[in-house]
């Protein structure tokens, strides 16, 4: 990665964050910091990862979201080659079951 992840700035984001209570604290601060594309995004990315932890095919994926073949392909990169970033938070949230 070409790009430093780790500044000042990006901390203090995800300090923010974690600051957040409940899921209403969630929409209220996202809703600000986000457009509403880039709040879609996100979110179509993390269930495009919980649809292919559940074997489902690119085909299925792309019908259900309407994520494009370019996104699911990056998404299952990184599922397979990333941080596990996507495995984490699925067994903290659901036990390990990605349903």
């Amino acid at each position: 990665m070409s790009k430093k992840i780790r500044t000042e700035a990006v901390d203090y984001l995800f300090k923010a964050v974690l600051s957040l209570k409940d899921k209403e604290e969630c929409y209220t601060f996202f809703e600000d910091i986000c457009t509403i594309n880039e709040l879609l995004s996100l979110s179509q990315r993390f269930e495009v990862a919980k649809m292919l932890r559940q074997q489902k095919t690119y085909l299925e994926i792309a019908d259900k979201t309407g994520a494009s073949t370019a996104t699911i392909s990056r998404v299952n990169r990184s599922l397979n080659y990333g941080n596990d970033g996507y495995d984490m938070v699925f067994e903290r949230i659901n036990g390990g079951d990605s349903k």
